[in-house]
């Protein structure tokens, strides 16, 4: 397992990962302070990525897409889903800096 999909699991087992489209997008709109960064699935499809990034701008949270396809993530979150809030500074720049 690569180092994006282990820091993911990590975020799962302390709590600090919400997963699925209406999830998330509850998350920023309610508690936007609190999400460290928005994780977009490379194979999400673009109208999804647009709302996300729309959605994610107007409550100033950053957004990145990873290399990590649907499939791969739903290996770790056991939800084939293809978007992440993170609520934790630290691990979101870890994942970040896994990227490249």
């Amino acid at each position: 397992m690569d180092k994006i999909l282990g820091t993911i699991g990590l975020c799962i087992r302390a709590g600090k990962l919400v997963h699925g489209f209406d999830a998330v997008m509850a998350e920023i709109k309610d508690n936007a302070g609190k999400v460290s960064g928005v994780l977009t699935a490379s194979d999400l499809s673009e109208k999804t990525k647009k709302e996300v990034a729309f959605h994610c701008e107007k409550a100033g949270v950053e957004v990145t897409e990873i290399p990590e396809t649907l499939d791969e993530l739903k290996q770790v979150t056991g939800k084939r889903t293809g978007i992440l809030a993170v609520l934790d500074d630290g691990l979101y720049g870890s994942i970040i800096k896994n990227i490249h």
